[in-house]
Formats: structure tokens, C-alpha cells, sequence
């Protein structure tokens, strides 16, 4: 996902709100940290490299926090066809 890459992506807020649930979830599975979830992160994104980024920055990043790792921000409407825009990033 590109949204570990980069920190933060602008997107379509129906797009935002669908990556916002699994960001989350990956970030749970960090947070765990056995192996069993790092198989299952991997499975997802299909990337060692942003896997192993996810398991040694991300999860002793928001290890504190109970929820709420991702924020949406909203932008206006896209000139061509106003679909309502929004940046996604991490806390």
C-alpha cells in the first residue's frame, strides 16, 4: 500500500474510508509482532520490504495507541468530475 511508502496519498474519499480499515488492521497485526502476523501483513502486500518497514517502524510507533492511526482530510471536488478528494495519512 502505498500509504506506508509515502506516509500519505490523495484519494477518492470512498477510496480513503476502504484503505482506512485495512491500514488499520495491518497496523494491529504490527503492533502484535509474531511471526504468525508478519506472514499475514505479507500476505496482503505481497512485499517483504514494506513488511519488515511496517514491523520495525510502524508497531513500536503506535504501540500506545488503542486506534486511530490514519487520518482523512478533505480537499474539495475534483475539477473533472467532482468526486469529493481527501488526503489519507498516518498519525
Amino acid at each position: 500500500m502505498e500509504v506506508f511508502k509515502h506516509g500519505r496519498i490523495k484519494t477518492t474519499k470512498t477510496k480513503a474510508k476502504e484503505a482506512r480499515s485495512l491500514v488499520e488492521k495491518i497496523i494491529g497485526l504490527a503492533k502484535r509482532g509474531d511471526v504468525h502476523a508478519r506472514r499475514q501483513v505479507l500476505a496482503i502486500l505481497g512485499d517483504r520490504e514494506i513488511t519488515h518497514n511496517i514491523f520495525e517502524e510502524m508497531g513500536p510507533r503506535f504501540e500506545d495507541r488503542d486506534g486511530g492511526y490514519t487520518r482523512i482530510l478533505k480537499l474539495g471536488p475534483r475539477p473533472g468530475d467532482s468526486a469529493p478528494m481527501v488526503y489519507i495519512e498516518l498519525v
